[in-house]
């Protein structure tokens, strides 16, 4: 029997065909210099020996487009793209690939398919197993399922192959082809439109995408919150203590006043009746929790936060570690471990590091614990981890390595564990508080410096007794704007909204930051994202238009998502959603060129082009591609 195996990526295909063969393999070159098959013989389920070719594509082989009639922006209106024809075909420079499988296809008894387990992967496995059956229509076709590229997974999957799942590449299928007739009719109404409002930047692509203009529209949102705010002056009273070589400072249980004379009369009578009295001190056993096993998400959010990476740099980084076989798939939403996973063997393989060696070796000498259980699972891949030791890394890899391996060391450890002590004081009938914390057991601290937990002494209090404080000051203060968001707290805000997935957040963020939509702004240690005068004009002209459903905002991806989830699981088919969500935007489309008016008073408003006199007649005849 022949088998032929085909991989997502050259590098894996290299790697699995090293891990089925022993390393007993040949290899053959291509027409495309970086594909190359590899030849060896294996044992199948049935302790059969087969021969067997393990290939790879690069990424997607397909790609949807217009046909040409469609292609030129100025032939035709925008609005015909909701219906126009779509083909899928091979992508220029594929052809190559495409003619090795067929090839390889033509002369072998079975298809494996290896591609990366997730939504994408399904769909190149489909359009793999198509251009194979075109060559061979008799092929037997299967399905490699593995989350990580070492030995035992790989095995496992050659052994235990599945079907395909050909509701996940119908879900692809739909996101794509509403992601082209969504996008392409409403980058060109913008483009077509506007780009004489863009000084100096006649060829610049004004690009919309269902999840770029959600994306764009919390940074915009939080932007104008942060403009519009209108700080407000308070008051508070401060007290401090001086005991034992520490100062203490007290928190009025009011927290702070608008009312100045309110404050001042409040104030005055703890000056009339300075004495302060003890009237509770609470002892208690407080723990810092170790985190969760680690998800695509919080990935993303760690290297904005702690490596000083933006989310779409994690990725590829980690893309690259899966890829060697040093980490598991890092596109995952699961952060919980099967029970069933050996956790203390990964453990062990850590314990020749000279970094954190020693901590492996405590965690399986008895400090092992059982992972926390989140609330996600997708049912597909496990938690982040590390799959074995590396030690030769550097630079970026080295980075997000050891962070994953500290994250996965963490999660194995205990909680820290401290004692917290709380203090109330009464002052001429005035409740103020303070707080401090001896931390008794650092635990899984000792390996995961990216969390801080430190000791806040503070001098012995007994209930009842009474003393005089240092100083009691009435302060006053102001109410600050909120900040911009940061990359992770957009990421937050995007993944709780369901604007793209685990898998592609990182691209609709770069997405705006290209289109210089929105840029980042350093302050201080952070790292914020701010709205262009562009991005601004877009997000407000839209909501001026006064939709049930703002383009701007998450509702209509989120329900898109929500519709291509159920045709992954097989409850609405393809064409369903797809046809829903054309009718949707196709509606949206027509309303937005009926208001045009406020689209354009917005951009003229932030791009400082009030004497522009935008000829709506022109537009139109534009629009309905009469002009070119």
């Amino acid at each position: 029997m022949k088998v032929l195996c085909v991989a997502e990526k050259p590098s894996v295909a290299k790697s699995i065909a090293q891990i089925l063969s022993g390393g007993r393999i040949s290899s053959r070159n291509t027409k495309d210099k970086y594909i190359k098959n590899y030849d060896f013989l294996c044992k199948d389920a049935e302790n059969r020996e087969v021969r067997v070719t393990m290939t790879s594509v690069k990424g997607h082989l397909m790609a949807i487009d217009f046909p040409e009639q469609y292609q030129a922006w100025g032939k035709c209106s925008p609005l015909c793209l909701f219906e126009a024809p779509i083909i899928k075909s091979v992508m220029k420079g594929m052809e190559p690939i495409r003619d090795n499988i067929a090839s390889e296809a033509a002369k072998s008894d079975k298809l494996i398919i290896w591609t990366d387990c997730d939504r994408e992967g399904e769909n190149i496995g489909a359009e793999i197993v198509n251009v194979c059956r075109q060559a061979n229509y008799r092929i037997q076709v299967l399905r490699a399922r593995f989350s990580s590229i070492s030995n035992q997974p790989i095995i496992q999957a050659w052994r235990s192959p599945v079907q395909l799942d050909v509701r996940q590449a119908a879900a692809v299928d739909a996101r794509s082809e509403l992601d082209l007739r969504i996008g392409a009719a409403f980058t060109r109404f913008q483009t077509l439109g506007f780009k004489r409002l863009i000084q100096g930047q006649q060829k610049q692509i004004i690009s919309y995408g269902s999840c770029q203009f959600p994306t764009l529209g919390f940074v915009v949102d939080q932007y104008l919150k942060a403009e519009n705010f209108i700080t407000e002056t308070f008051w508070k009273i401060s007290v401090t203590l001086e005991r034992d070589g520490s100062k203490v400072e007290f928190w009025w249980a009011r927290g702070h006043l608008f009312d100045q004379l309110a404050c001042l009369v409040l104030y005055e009578q703890c000056v009339e009746h300075p004495i302060a009295t003890v009237i509770k001190v609470q002892l208690k056993e407080t723990k810092k929790w170790r985190p969760y096993p680690l998800t695509t998400v919080e990935l993303q959010k760690a290297g904005t936060r702690f490596l000083r990476m933006s989310s779409q740099k994690i990725m590829t980084v980690a893309e690259a570690l899966y890829n060697k076989g040093f980490i598991s798939y890092p596109r995952t939403e699961t952060n919980e471990f099967p029970p069933s996973m050996d956790l203390k063997s990964l453990i062990a393989a850590q314990e020749t590091s000279t970094v954190w060696g020693d901590y492996a070796r405590k965690l399986n000498n008895g400090a092992f614990r059982t992972p926390r259980k989140g609330n996600q699972n997708d049912q597909a891949h496990p938690p982040i981890h590390p799959t074995k030791n590396v030690t030769n890394l550097t630079g970026d890899e080295k980075t997000v390595y050891e962070y994953i391996v500290r994250r996965f060391l963490a999660c194995c450890s205990d909680d820290a564990k401290g004692n917290e002590t709380h203090v109330e004081i009464n002052i001429a009938d005035e409740n103020f508080s303070t707080t401090g914390l001896v931390i008794l057991e650092r635990n899984y601290l000792e390996i995961y410096p990216y969390d801080k937990w430190s000791d806040s002494y503070l001098p012995l209090f007994r209930q009842g007794e009474k003393f005089l404080p240092t100083s009691c000051e009435m302060k006053e203060g102001a109410t600050s704007p909120p900040e911009l968001l940061t990359e992770a707290e957009l990421i937050s805000l995007m993944d709780a909204n369901g604007i793209g997935t685990d898998a592609t957040i990182h691209e609709h963020i770069a997405k705006i930051l290209d289109r210089q939509y929105a840029m980042k702004q350093p302050k201080g240690s952070k790292v914020y994202i701010a709205p262009s005068n562009l991005g601004v004009a877009l997000v407000e002209g839209y909501d001026r238009i006064g939709f049930e459903m703002s383009l701007s905002k998450p509702y209509l991806r989120r329900e898109m998502e929500a519709s291509l989830k159920l045709v992954c699981e097989g409850r609405k088919e393809r064409i369903e959603v797809v046809k829903e969500s054309i009718e949707m935007y196709r509606a949206m489309f027509i309303k937005t060129g009926e208001n045009v008016g406020l689209l354009v008073q917005s951009l003229t408003k932030y791009l400082n082009l009030s004497a522009f006199a935008f000829d709506e007649e022109e537009f139109h005849l534009m629009m309905d591609g009469s002009r070119r």
